[in-house]
C-alpha cells in the first residue's frame, strides 16, 4: 500500500510542476523485461520514471551514497531502488540485477552514472551494455529533454512549470560478446545505446556524442 501512495504523490507533484509530453509511450512494453536507458541531465529525472511507465515491476540502480540516510533508505525500499557502488566492482547488485531481469521486470538506467554537469550528455559507461548482452535483454533508449537543473530550479523559483519532453526510441537486443575483442565490441555496444539517445535530444545536449560518427549515421536515416 505504501508504494501505491508515494507513486500517486509523486505524480501529483509532477504534475504540479511540470508539464511531460511523452512521445512514442506505445513502445514500452506492457510485459517482459527490457532496459529503459536513458540520459540524464538533472535531478527529475529518476523522478519521471515513475511518471512515465505504467508498470510495477521496474527498479532503478542509484548510488549507494543516497541510501546513507534512513529515511532515503526506507524510501528506496518502496520504489524499487538497487543501492550500488559506482566506484567498485558490486558483485551482489550485479547479480540482484540479472535475477529480476530473469523475472521478466524492467531496469531504468542511466549509462552516464551520474547526472551532468553542463547540460549535456556524458560519457557512457559500459555496465548496461554488459548485462544486456549477457542476459539478452531489449533496450530501450529514453531521451529526457528539459530536465537540466538550472531550468528546474530556476522555474521553480519563479512558480512556473517546467516544460519536459520525453521520446521513446525503438527496442534493440545486442548480440552476446564475443570471446575475443570483447572490451571493442562492448565499446561498441555502449556507443550505439547513447547516440540512440543522444539522435532523439535537442543538439545542445549532445554533449560528448555530438561528432560521433554512429550519431551522425542515425540523423541521417
Amino acid at each position: 500500500m505504501t508504494k501505491y501512495i508515494i507513486r500517486a504523490i509523486l505524480r501529483f507533484l509532477l504534475n504540479i510542476i511540470a508539464r511531460v509530453e511523452i512521445v512514442d509511450k506505445e513502445k514500452l512494453p506492457e510485459t517482459g523485461s527490457y532496459a529503459f536507458a536513458t540520459n540524464h541531465l538533472g535531478i527529475l529525472d529518476a523522478f519521471l520514471a515513475y511518471y512515465i511507465l505504467e508498470r510495477w515491476d521496474f527498479f532503478i540502480p542509484v548510488a549507494e551514497k543516497w541510501g546513507e540516510s534512513a529515511f532515503l533508505r526506507w524510501l528506496g525500499k518502496h520504489l524499487n531502488v538497487i543501492f550500488i557502488d559506482r566506484f567498485n566492482p558490486d558483485i551482489h547488485a550485479l547479480r540482484q540485477i540479472l535475477q529480476r531481469m530473469g523475472k521478466g521486470e524492467v531496469l531504468v538506467m542511466a549509462p552516464e552514472g551520474t547526472r551532468s554537469r553542463n547540460e549535456k550528455m556524458a560519457e557512457g559507461k559500459p555496465g548496461i551494455s554488459y548485462l544486456a548482452s549477457k542476459a539478452q535483454f531489449p533496450i530501450i533508449p529514453v531521451a529526457l529533454a528539459g530536465t537540466e537543473d538550472r531550468i528546474f530550479f530556476g522555474n521553480l523559483k519563479r512558480l512556473r512549470r517546467t516544460k519536459i519532453k520525453v521520446t521513446i526510441g525503438d527496442a534493440f537486443i545486442l548480440a552476446p560478446l564475443p570471446k575475443k575483442n570483447r572490451d571493442e565490441v562492448l565499446q561498441e555496444y555502449t556507443d550505439e545505446i547513447m547516440c540512440k539517445i543522444a539522435a532523439m535530444l535537442p543538439e545542445k545536449n549532445r554533449g560528448f556524442y555530438a561528432e560521433h560518427p554512429r550519431l551522425k549515421e542515425l540523423l541521417a536515416e
